[in-house]
């Protein structure tokens, strides 16, 4: 069976990863102070620092898809400063579960999706197991 690894340099594989362990901290935070969070990214540039990305959609409760569209943008009109970037959501999977969704994509053509399901108890978060789903291109259309 092949993996998304077979097709990336060492480089790319590591950058995938760093993406994971950069995005995911954040999302388990907000549900532990707040129940909930609003979509963000993480972005790295060509030389391989990584930093938080928001968007600003102009109203203070403003829907996630709205959210979502707006990352996406944002990190397509920048793809040629950018080596790799992550997209980050709340999401609720088939089988009713919640899940923190982390959609990673290198400009190398890696695409990977992660979900982290969760289960609220009060203030206490439960984590199930990480699982990696097939990904789709939004950011890197083709490859640069």
């Amino acid at each position: 069976m092949t993996s998304w690894r077979d097709s990336l340099s060492a480089e790319a594989q590591a950058d995938m990863d760093n993406m994971l362990d950069a995005a995911l901290p954040f999302a388990q935070q907000m549900l532990a102070k707040h129940g909930e969070f609003y979509p963000y990214a993480v972005s790295m540039s060509a030389g391989g620092e990584v930093a938080m990305v928001a968007a600003d959609v102009g109203k203070e409760k403003a829907a996630s898809l709205d959210v979502l569209a707006l990352l996406y943008e944002g990190l397509a009109s920048r793809t040629q400063e950018l080596r790799a970037a992550a997209i980050v959501s709340d999401v609720k999977l088939g089988s009713g579960e919640d899940a923190i969704r982390v959609e990673i994509e290198h400009r190398e053509g890696g695409v990977l999706a992660v979900v982290l399901p969760y289960k609220k108890s009060g203030r206490t978060v439960t984590y199930g197991n990480l699982a990696a789903l097939p990904g789709e291109r939004r950011i890197w259309r083709t490859n640069s």
